[in-house]
């Protein structure tokens, strides 16, 4: 191994940096810390008590699905003192929105890029640290302006915003529209203006890091896919989030300043003057989806980079097909900015050009499947080691087929016209954004827990988290896609006014079991991290026998990262070598030179590298 401890070669540490980390009080290293490592714990404490915020309000949405206007034990006469302990039509819809909110923009997003982006990019690349370190911090602490403006929304008039996540005009653009539709929807699009900066400051450090500090010999096809995957999130945000920042700022101008970018001429709303000017509604879906769908994407390739990385260790096999994963991920992210119209099929839009976005949508399905069935070459055939890092990994995948074959339904016009708006739409996305995101993210806390803390979570509780997580989403989300064949519609406080929707509400109540089952796993999660984190057994550097350049850092790391600075000449996923038989391990390290090599890349790599 090429990698040796400073005293070993009398060499100083590594990119030593103007001040002396280890000299600096508490709260510039662990509060406003400008280390990458920091960085990335604190998204994921940080995202890991949203995650819980989040899962209360599905609660609260369930339990109203379930017990339409019964009082909710406990808690419903301390929220709802006023309404006798019942969720009031209004409430309820503050509480989709919210849930919806808190958990894309709070949790997935921030977890996946924000937490682990924040902690894997330099360590994998080889590098010290960011590149611009004040940058990084502030992209965390812009989240905390967004936290505060969300939960200011709780509490302005008319008990939240109400318009859903996606803040459709009319009902988000004029505050007479709705009781979600006052000061709530100002303050909530403050928020999303905040959650854009900080992931704006994130998505440019990333490239700059990737593309200019990689480590000598570290080539873009040495690369892992957790980094290639990070590289082209990071793509997707720069070009994306523009669209709905320059949106949000129209709709705040049409709130605060009467401009009419998205309400028509002459609508009157609860008695109202009728509006002037002439905007259009479904300008606002535009903008919205043009971001909004390469938000799934941001939301899910992350997760798909990590997976592969976690399955290559834990099947003790090279990944499937690198380079056609890493073409695969580009694919997607190139065809999700051209597909954001399947999401309108239902408002007018001309039959030749829905004819395209539902092409293009299809075709989404080509590297997707490409992706899966790598993930499955990986596994088959392979060394299996059963642990709760295998099982999520599977777990992401199998509910990732489950998604993306439910979402071929609503590619298709004249299928989605039906199933628009209804509970199959709901099932699907929940399939792809928790059961594939969430487990990817579960399996990923368990396996880089080691190099964040130097110990190991407790893999039994783990397991346990696993199967009771897994279960209970089950039982809550697939029975959605019986309730929409059947016609249920999303955001319906009280569906069962109509008769022919009565006899799900037993659906409903099963439903609500399994979510009850799934949201009380989640304090296993939490309560294993949190013991984990001072009472865990404590680890080597690679615990795992996995071979990336981060598992050559102590464990967990100091600051500048490396003891020495790394030299990559190998791919990431060199497990099962003949080469390793005479080491007696079955993986070589990125750092280990071929045979008769010297320990210096060449000319080539090293200009390669940059």
């Amino acid at each position: 191994m090429s990698t040796m401890a400073p005293e070993e070669t009398g060499a100083p540490l590594p990119h030593d940096h103007a001040h002396d980390h280890h000299d600096i009080g508490f709260v510039r290293k662990y509060i406003f810390s400008t280390d990458h490592k920091i960085i990335g714990i604190q998204f994921l404490i940080t995202t890991m008590l949203m995650l819980m915020v989040g899962g209360a309000l599905a609660l609260g949405v369930r339990w109203q699905l379930a017990f339409p206007y019964e009082s909710m034990p406990i808690i419903g006469r301390l929220l709802f003192a006023a309404e006798g302990g019942i969720i009031s039509p209004e409430f309820y819809t503050m509480l989709f929105t919210m849930h919806a909110t808190v958990m894309i923009f709070l949790v997935i997003i921030p977890v996946l890029a924000g937490a682990f982006g924040n902690f894997l990019i330099p360590l994998q690349i080889g590098a010290d640290d960011m590149a611009f370190p004040t940058l990084n911090m502030l992209s965390y602490w812009f989240m905390w302006p967004a936290i505060f403006c969300f939960g200011i929304s709780f509490l302005a008039g008319g008990g939240g915003p109400a318009a859903g996540w996606t803040s459709y005009p009319v009902l988000a653009a004029i505050k007479e529209a709705a009781p979600g539709s006052g000061a709530a929807q100002t303050w909530w699009l403050y928020a999303v203006t905040f959650v854009g900066v900080s992931s704006m400051m994130g998505s440019v450090n990333y490239m700059t890091t990737i593309i200019n500090m990689r480590a000598p010999g570290m080539t873009l096809f040495r690369m892992p896919l957790t980094i290639w995957a990070m590289f082209i999130t990071a793509i997707l945000q720069a070009f994306a989030l523009p669209v709905l920042t320059a949106a949000g700022f129209m709709q705040l101008s049409d709130r605060e300043f009467g401009t009419s970018f998205f309400v028509p001429s002459g609508l009157v709303v609860n008695n109202a003057d009728p509006t002037v000017g002439g905007g259009q509604p479904l300008l606002w879906q535009h903008l919205f989806w043009f971001y909004s769908h390469p938000a799934v994407y941001i939301m899910l390739l992350p997760a798909m980079g990590m997976v592969s990385d976690m399955l290559s260790c834990v099947s003790r096999k090279p990944i499937f097909g690198y380079k056609p994963m890493v073409y695969s991920m580009a694919a997607i992210a190139g065809l999700g900015f051209i597909v954001w119209g399947h999401h309108m099929f239902t408002s007018g839009m001309n039959p030749a050009l829905g004819m395209t976005f539902m092409v293009s949508t299809i075709m989404i399905a080509l590297p997707s499947a490409i992706k899966t069935f790598n993930w499955i070459g990986t596994l088959w055939g392979g060394q299996l080691q059963f642990n709760a890092v295998l099982l999520n990994c599977v777990g992401f995948v199998s509910m990732f087929i489950v998604g993306g074959l439910s979402g071929i339904f609503m590619a298709a016009v004249p299928v989605d016209i039906y199933f628009h708006d209804t509970y199959f739409i709901v099932a699907h996305f929940h399939y792809v954004l928790f059961g594939a995101t969430l487990f990817g993210v579960f399996g990923a806390i368990q396996f880089w827990f080691p190099k964040m803390f130097g110990r190991l979570m407790n893999d039994t509780v783990a397991k346990w988290h696993f199967f009771l997580t897994f279960i209970g989403f089950n039982i809550t989300f697939f029975p959605m896609h019986m309730l929409g064949i059947a016609g249920m519609p999303r955001r319906y406080a009280d569906p069962y006014l109509h008769p022919y929707l009565e006899h799900l509400l037993p659906m409903n109540q099963l439903m609500t079991m399994g979510a009850l089952l799934m949201g009380f796993a989640q304090f296993l999660l939490l309560g294993n991290f949190l013991m984990s984190m001072f009472y865990g057994k404590k680890c080597s550097r690679n615990p795992w026998g996995a071979n990336g350049l981060e598992w050559t850092a102590p464990s967990p790391p100091g600051h500048g990262n490396f003891d020495v600075p790394p030299i990559c000449y190998r791919g990431p996923y060199d497990y099962s070598s003949p080469e390793a038989e005479a080491t007696g391990e079955d993986f070589i390290l990125q750092t280990t030179p071929p045979p008769e090599m010297p320990e210096e890349p060449d000319s080539e790599d090293e200009s390669a590298s940059q």
